[in-house]
């Protein structure tokens, strides 16, 4: 008799319970996010030197939708190196897909 005392217990406790998920998703964790993303706040949120290639995709694109659908040998007639082209291409596709964002800087008053 006990046991079934313990076992109801616990499934009303457990984590598949609606209350049970608000433990592990909090809308306080979540991180400030820029709302315009353009292409330097882009290549400053990749960072790892990437940001040194502003001035020259703003020149050469202009648009960053531009910059999300180009190819690694638009970026190589650039003179962008292989490691800095990857790191590009690697997050174009993951901006792409919703997975990443460039976090927001945050201004001291």
């Amino acid at each position: 008799m006990a046991w079934r005392q313990i076992i109801n217990s616990t499934r009303a406790n457990s984590l598949l319970s609606p209350s049970g998920f608000s433990r592990f998703f909090s809308s306080k964790s979540r991180n400030p996010y820029i709302v315009k993303v353009g292409i330097p706040e882009f290549l400053n949120g990749i960072g790892k030197g990437v940001e040194a290639h502003v001035p020259k995709l703003e020149s050469e694109i202009g648009d960053f939708q531009k910059l999300l659908v180009m190819r690694t040998l638009k970026l190589k007639k650039l003179g962008i190196p292989c490691k800095h082209r990857k790191l590009i291409l690697k997050y174009t596709h993951k901006y792409r897909l919703g997975l990443w964002r460039p976090r927001a800087v945050l201004v001291k008053s």
